[in-house]
């Protein structure tokens, strides 16, 4: 029987096809999800069309337990489980291993978004226990697979450098000047310098009032404010003229021209992976500073401030920073962004970084 592995993940989103795809065409993997589409579609995701296996869960608050079964098939070899410590299926998979003798390798971030600060001195001990027992990891980002493997040197921990779907072609994205103009004038944009958030609005801990703050700072006149993305939390943004509203945007070619138009893009906390899609559109990035009062996901390590992107203290000092910054630095650190992303967040690579340790 050829052996195959299982990866277990909550729904395949559009960003995470593109990976999927790519593993099960170098290895023999059934990928099992445990939410409906329902859920998926009230975060504001949009569904893949990947062909996935379901296995029934039950939620108790913040516990998950799915049906672990399908997974003691003696086809699977290798399992790839959530690193959450919520999930006690999960649980119950790694403390039977010596039972089911199968290989486990845990994916996730590897530290909370909420407590980071906390956790990147002293991790979380719980995520701990699990990775003990486990084989392995994929975590997302280098600096949180620097951490554990300083704490297990001899376990196979790897960074993915996560990335999304469709990025090649997000690079591939041109417009020359004539057709800047002509896209600005399409949409009835007029304001010299413009930025672009494109991020669900489901949580306020993307600090949304910060946002707004910005809007009513700035120039009206000078400045303007794309906004894509839709969720419960979203301010109303009717009020201000040079602010220009699409809500979900899925059809590229409107994205290609929204980012391509745009000089910056802004996004005030929980930075996560937008901050790809922005870099690959050869965007600076404007955010805070992760502090106790902002908080942001782990791909916040791809900004470098003055590399590609500017990291601010406060809303006081956003003002003063984009009154002093030039249309030259502004490509010049969008080309950075540009460059991050060829080198090391092509899907090619999180793929080969993935089967490393496979």
């Amino acid at each position: 029987m050829e052996k195959r592995i299982a990866i277990v993940n909550p729904s395949v989103p559009h960003y995470r096809e593109d990976f999927y795809r790519y593993i099960k065409e170098r290895l023999a993997c059934d990928v099992f999800t445990y939410e409906d589409m329902k859920s998926t579609s009230n975060r504001n995701f949009k569904e893949s069309q990947l062909i996935t296996k379901r296995l029934k869960s039950i939620k108790l608050k913040k516990f998950l337990l799915f049906n672990i079964f399908p997974l003691l098939s003696k086809q699977y070899q290798t399992l790839v489980l959530m690193w959450d410590f919520a999930q006690i299926s999960t649980w119950l998979l790694l403390i039977t291993k010596p039972l089911h003798r199968k290989k486990i390798i845990l994916w996730g971030q590897g530290i909370s978004v909420k407590r980071y600060l906390v956790e990147e001195v002293h991790p979380n001990r719980l995520l701990m226990a699990m990775l003990k027992l486990a084989d392995g990891a994929w975590v997302y980002m280098e600096k949180e697979t620097v951490q554990w493997k300083a704490i297990f040197p001899d376990k196979a921990i790897v960074a993915l450098n996560n990335t999304i779907s469709g990025v090649e072609k997000v690079l591939d994205t041109h417009y020359d000047v004539d057709e800047l103009k002509g896209i600005k004038k399409k949409h009835n944009i007029t304001e010299d310098i413009l930025l672009i958030y494109c991020a669900r609005f489901d949580n306020p801990y993307r600090r949304f009032d910060l946002l707004i703050q910005t809007i009513e700072l700035l120039d009206p006149r000078k400045y303007g404010f794309i906004i894509i993305g839709e969720g419960a939390y979203k301010p109303d943004f009717l009020p201000y003229k040079n602010v220009y509203d699409y809500g979900k945007v899925y059809e590229k070619q409107l994205k290609d021209e929204l980012f391509s138009i745009a000089d910056i893009y802004y996004q005030p906390g929980w930075i996560g992976l937008s901050v790809v899609e922005a870099m690959a559109y050869g965007k600076p990035i404007l955010t805070f500073k992760r502090s106790e009062a902002v908080l942001q996901c782990v791909e916040y390590h791809y900004i470098e401030h003055d590399r590609n992107g500017i990291l601010l203290n406060n809303i006081e000092e956003l003002k003063e920073t984009l009154s002093k910054l030039m249309q030259r630095e502004l490509i010049a650190m969008g080309m950075q962004s540009k460059r991050i992303v060829q080198d090391k967040l092509l899907m090619g690579n999180m793929v080969q970084n993935a089967l490393s340790i496979l």
